[in-house]
């Protein structure tokens, strides 16, 4: 069913350094539910921190989230899911609940291959949560966002298998879902010069091979104290997130996250990319 859309908002102008979150909060004034896309990835050590960073940032702008754990590695949802999913939904603090949906989405996957359904029961089962945080499988969000633009977060560490694993998500996600823009959250040590690389080079990669574009790019590190303030270039990269601007593909009840104009930090060539 399409949903009526109002005209994109004019481009706030940067917000000065240490006043992120109080631009994500400008930005997303008056806005309706946003979704994010955020890929698993198995061979991250310690992407719980990645989840709690993510939510944190928003939670501390004011803003309620909801975060829906549907990744192969997290907790079953409960027996009743599938009749009351708002039952299953755990609030953690007064602006963060959290879904356990493990295998959930695929319980939504229509005649197409597609699960877009998923996001209008948890639109309804979280209406008090502006955005909802997906993490889940590659194949199962290129299923849930099958019909939805939106611009996934892949999550990657600074080893091999990890880059690869993200990297193969960008092309599923390319293939499946024609979804072409992508950020990317790297959880190494601060001031790894290894990340920047991975960074740098998945940018290249995405651009000359699948003809996608790295949007913006984050570092998270492991070690870090959960109760400190996100980082800039975390709040940064969720501020482009959230302004968003609405296109003309119908999305399904709720749903109004979508592509628009992208403006702001470019990923350099992999030749220019720090040695490690």
């Amino acid at each position: 069913m399409a949903t009526t859309r109002n005209p994109s908002p004019p481009s706030a102008p940067p917000s000065p350094p240490g006043d992120q979150a109080a631009g994500l909060r400008r930005l997303f004034a008056g806005r309706r539910r946003h979704f994010i896309p955020l890929v698993s990835n198995p061979h991250v050590a310690f992407a719980s921190v990645v989840l709690e960073r993510l939510t944190t940032a928003l939670a501390q702008s004011g803003i309620p989230v909801l975060l829906v754990d549907a990744a192969d590695s997290s907790p079953p949802p409960r027996d009743v899911a599938l009749l009351d999913l708002g039952a299953c939904v755990e609030p953690l603090d007064a602006h963060t609940h959290y879904l356990a949906a493990r295998g959930l989405p695929r319980d939504y996957v229509d005649t197409r291959g597609a699960a877009t359904g998923f996001l209008t029961a948890l639109a309804n089962a979280a209406p008090q949560a502006q955005v909802i945080v997906v993490h889940g499988e590659a194949s199962d969000l290129s299923r849930v966002f099958q019909r939805v633009d939106a611009r996934p977060v892949l999550i990657a560490g600074d080893r091999v298998e990890s880059v690869k694993h993200a990297y193969a998500a960008m092309k599923l996600f390319a293939q499946r879902a024609q979804l072409m823009t992508f950020d990317l959250l790297m959880c190494a040590p601060a001031g790894s010069r290894r990340a920047r690389a991975v960074a740098t080079s998945m940018g290249s990669c995405a651009d000359q091979y699948v003809g996608a574009m790295l949007s913006d790019w984050a570092l998270i590190d492991p070690a870090c104290d959960v109760t400190e303030r996100p980082g800039e270039d975390l709040l940064h990269l969720l501020a482009r997130q959230l302004h968003l601007t609405p296109a003309s593909t119908a999305l399904p009840p709720g749903v109004t996250s979508s592509l628009g104009p992208l403006a702001g930090r470019t990923v350099a060539p992999a030749w220019q990319a720090t040695s490690h």
